[in-house]
């Protein structure tokens, strides 16, 4: 099976679990559904970050997140949208070389919903092998001269 079949599979098979119980016709209930864009930029400069990987996890009782997923990737305008999911609680990543990975979870509870995601440059960790005692703020005072005398 080639690569590009596999994954339309896999997509497929996953995208069902998110509009799975959309309509159930013998009970007559239909689950309400949303339809979701989401707009990745950079969070120093608003432009938009390409190929981005949105991850979506449907979020269960006691905020577990569900098995399974689905990921969707940014265009050159940094967009990327998904129709049919489920209202509910919603968790969004965001992966995107570079940059801090984003999370967060969303109350899903209209039909169209825009989610903008600002992403972060990466930060230096913290170490506890660094020398923090310069992270205090220090006297900034010059050095007195060598040949000053001590102030009484």
């Amino acid at each position: 099976m080639n690569k590009r079949l596999f994954a339309g599979v896999i997509v497929g098979v996953i995208g069902l679990g998110f509009a799975s119980g959309a309509s159930d016709k013998k009970s007559g209930y239909e689950e309400q559904v949303a339809n979701l864009s989401f707009v990745v930029v950079k969070d120093y400069n608003g432009k938009p970050v390409r190929n981005a990987g949105v991850v979506l996890h449907s979020v269960g009782k006691h905020d577990k997140q569900d098995r399974g997923g689905l990921e969707l990737k940014t265009d050159a305008d940094g967009k990327a949208s998904f129709d049919g999911v489920p209202y509910g609680k919603l968790r969004v990543q965001v992966l995107a070389t570079g940059f801090q990975t984003f999370g967060e979870d969303y109350e899903i509870d209209q039909r169209t919903m825009e989610i903008t995601i600002k992403l972060k440059r990466p930060e230096g960790q913290y170490s506890i092998y660094d020398d923090h005692q310069n992270d205090k703020k220090e006297d900034k005072s010059p050095p007195p001269a060598p040949d000053a005398k001590p102030k009484p």
